[in-house]
């Protein structure tokens, strides 16, 4: 990419360019792709300055490549333009990746700094370039010239690395050094690396209109969209990213911050089609102030300079809310230049706190001890910190974003609004990206959390706002009103009815939130056929708002306090099996060391467990626990024509009763364990060396058992914590195998005591069994109830015979 632009600036005083403004756009585009892509799988070392280093320069190439396909396409024409659209974002990574290589300079990270400062200069260089014809633009070809040069030293260093295996290491290229990855942790622990790029992006969109303000670019215009519109949707992800790390504050914080960069781009663009610049909701920016102010707070509880820092965003919706005009006047810019040194000193400390040792203070737990004393509220810490409601997830719960989307969709609905000229008002974007690409966003993380139906509730309301802003605010819907619009309203209610219906047994809150939604689909039906009552509309969303509200302050409590604060409140309807076993099964991630000991621990109490295995979710208990066994074989109302059956971890825990067994048998049995192959051995004596006693009445036949060692390693684990298992399947008799840890909590409730969770199983029926029980007189009999074919069990089996 720096090759590209040192070509481009090296032929830049010729008459036509080498590489066209479009071509070279394109390709910063594609080049901003792949920088994103390696920027979040990271490096092996210092991965939060590789992060921000390669997050940062896609943002720059991806906004920088906007621009240049603008310039090439003729759009920007007048003289000037190319530098008014340029400039603010060249201002803004100058500084950023100034930061950046100070810090990989302090961290002794010289390659990476080098990289940084030499990006910073040339952007610096370019700045010079535009402002004064007097400076030649070879400067900023020479600094990308150093990006290549000390890319191709690491990149020569890393070749011989490999070729020589190991023997010859270039200084700055052993990434081998120091090889513990970052783990991302959750915010009790570090900071989440990824709001260095968030940082930055909020100066990015904080330049476009400090720029003016200051008079380094003369006018707001389309050119300099590309620079709020790529920091948007960068935003987005780095939201996205941070729910990943496990910190849902600054995730709903990015969030926020992403829609007033589309409202701003919004803003820019609005010039194309009206002479006038648009006017500001002013309920909408109130409210958004509000979210903002309590978000602050709860941050505050973490650290006093984040609560800060978010007060700055406080002040300039209530800023954009004082001015008609917001974004083009001079108050919101005022603080659009604070909100920029702001973000620039807060991406120094997030970058510099990254290294163990040295740190800047930023009063990281100076709440929590105040609260440590207190008795009415605890900080939720530990393991169970980000539990989820359903099974393992690698995100962090984005109910409170869905939530506080709900209400700034809301209250941006409340404007009446000009129906020749709908667009005069800045809803569209409020509507679009607060009620429906976050909301989106935060029905899809619910559901990789496994909250079924509050993200189906989401994805629903999201799909409602965009189509509803789209056409009612975008001009798309007219004066005239049609049955078309009255049917699809309809389709919204009755798929509505449907979720309000199913919250009555989940619990009391959403049955209301769901339920105040309801009134909006109304209110839009009623104004499609002409009929809605004077100020209907009003107080229908200012219900759904108030309850939106609730819900966000209840998330909130929930998620950071102990106990229930603002409680969610229990089911109008109350069901065992799918609610009923909510507060009471525990739902542990199978990848966890410690889970699959706690697993261990239930068992050996007496509990019953759904576990993952090589094939498909099964419950178990413990062999030496009776009344385990019991409750299993009664939990699932077990048919006595399928039998429950028995599992060990290896054969050494048969060896003392090797001499009941037939050689023959004891020889296939080493032969096909590990397996999913279940064997039907003869039941004897070797029973009681398993401990079994009272348990065996429940396990297989008076005369057989089926005895298996799984080829799970999770599985054997846990069966050399506790001892031999007695197993059947986590489904009641006669319905399908469970294949899913979900499926186990939707299929058995409150009937068993926890579910080590492990996703998806690799297979999708239950395993294969051989019946042995007359394998001593060289004759085996098997049937077929699971994946292996018919015909490979009979050539394992006939091959250990000739052997």
């Amino acid at each position: 990419g720096s090759l590209l632009l040192a070509v481009h600036f090296y032929t830049l005083s010729r008459a036509a360019p080498l590489i066209p403004s479009t071509a070279l756009g394109i390709l910063l585009l594609i080049l901003s792709s792949l920088l994103a892509y390696a920027g979040i799988r990271r490096s092996l070392r210092n991965a939060s300055l590789f992060l921000s280093l390669c997050l940062t320069i896609s943002v720059f190439w991806c906004s920088y490549g906007m621009v240049f396909i603008l310039g090439g396409q003729g759009v920007l024409n007048d003289t000037g333009d190319f530098r008014n659209a340029l400039v603010p974002g060249l201002v803004t990574f100058t500084l950023a990746l100034l930061i950046i290589a100070v810090v990989g300079f302090l961290h002794r990270e010289v390659i990476l700094a080098m990289i940084a400062s030499a990006v910073s200069l040339a952007s610096a260089h370019e700045i010079a370039v535009h402002c004064n014809t007097a400076f030649s633009s070879s400067a900023v070809a020479c600094n990308y010239m150093i990006v290549c040069l000390v890319g191709g030293y690491f990149a020569l260093g890393r070749i011989l690395y490999f070729l020589t295996k190991e023997k010859i290491v270039l200084p700055g290229t052993d990434l081998a050094k120091n090889k513990t990855r970052e783990q991302i942790k959750s915010t009790s622990g570090s900071v989440n690396h990824f709001a260095n790029t968030g940082l930055i992006l909020n100066m990015l969109s904080a330049s476009v209109f400090g720029c003016r303000l200051l008079g380094v670019t003369s006018k707001l215009f389309i050119g300099q969209v590309p620079w709020l519109w790529a920091s948007g949707i960068y935003q987005i992800g780095v939201c996205i990213l941070s729910y990943r790390a496990m910190d849902t504050l600054m995730a709903t914080f990015f969030g926020f911050t992403s829609i007033l960069k589309f409202a701003g781009g919004y803003c820019l663009l609005y010039p194309i089609w009206q002479p006038e610049e648009p006017s500001f909701h002013i309920p909408f920016l109130v409210g958004f102030a509000i979210l903002f102010a309590v978000l602050a707070l709860f941050i505050t509880l973490r650290s006093p300079v984040d609560g800060l820092y978010l007060l700055f965003y406080v002040a300039y919706c209530i800023a954009i809310a004082c001015h008609p005009k917001g974004f083009f006047e001079g108050g919101p810019q005022g603080m659009d230049v604070a909100i920029f040194v702001a973000s620039a000193l807060m991406t120094l400390i997030y970058l510099y706190n990254t290294k163990e040792g040295a740190k800047i203070p930023t009063g990281n737990g100076v709440v929590k001890a105040l609260l440590a004393r207190s008795s009415f509220l605890k900080l939720r810490e530990g393991a169970d910190l980000h539990a989820p409601y359903l099974g393992y997830s690698k995100y962090a719960d984005a109910e409170v974003l869905g939530y506080a989307c709900s209400v700034l969709a809301s209250f941006a609905i409340m404007v009446t609004g000009d129906p020749q000229a709908p667009l005069s008002t800045v809803v569209v974007p409020w509507v679009v990206v607060a009620g429906g690409i976050l909301k989106l966003l935060g029905g899809s993380v619910a559901f990789a959390r496994g909250k079924t139906l509050e993200s189906s509730a989401f994805i629903l309301y999201g799909i409602m706002w965009i189509i509803w802003g789209l056409t009612r605010y975008g001009g798309l819907y007219g004066t005239t009103r049609s049955f078309h619009t009255a049917v699809g309203i309809i389709a919204f209610m009755l798929f509505n009815g449907f979720i309000v219906f199913c919250t009555l047994f989940l619990n009391i809150t959403w049955f209301f939130y769901s339920l105040a939604f309801l009134l909006i689909p109304v209110s839009f039906l009623l104004d499609a056929i002409s009929a809605v009552p004077a100020g209907y509309d009003i107080a229908a969303t200012l219900i759904f708002g108030l309850v939106s509200f609730y819900c966000f302050l209840s998330a909130l409590f929930n998620s950071i306090f102990e106990g229930s604060c603002l409680p969610m409140g229990r089911p109008v309807v109350q069901l065992s099996g799918v609610g009923g076993g909510m507060n009471k099964c525990l739902h542990l991630p199978a990848r966890k060391a410690s889970s699959v000991k706690r697993i261990a621990d239930i068992l050996k109490n007496g509990g019953t467990c759904g576990i993952p295995t090589d094939t498909v979710y099964v419950l178990v208990a413990a062999c030496n626990r009776p009344d385990a066994v019991e409750k299993a074989h009664h939990s699932k109302h077990q048919a006595q024509e399928r039998p429950m059956s028995l599992w060990i971890s290896s054969l050494k825990q048969l060896e003392p009763a090797k001499h009941l067994f037939t050689p023959l048998l004891w020889d296939f049995m080493e032969a096909a364990w590990p397996s999913p192959i279940s064997l039907v051995v003869p039941r004897g004596e070797w029973v009681d060396f398993l401990g079994m006693k009272e348990s065996a009445k429940y396990v297989g036949t008076p005369q057989s058992i089926a005895i298996r060692i799984p080829d799970c390693s999770v599985t054997t684990h846990l069966i050399d914590l506790v001892g031999p298992i007695v197993v059947t399947s986590a489904n009641p008799t006669g319905e399908a195998d469970t294949t899913h840890h979900n499926q186990v909590y939707a299929k058995l409730g409150d009937k068993v005591d926890a579910v080590l969770c492990d996703g998806p199983s690799p297979e999708n029926i239950a395993s294969t069994v051989v019946d042995c029980t007359t394998i001593s007189s060289g004759n085996i009999g098997f049937f077929r109830v699971g994946i292996i074919p018919k015909s490979q069990v009979k050539l394992i089996l006939s091959l250990f015979l000739l052997f």
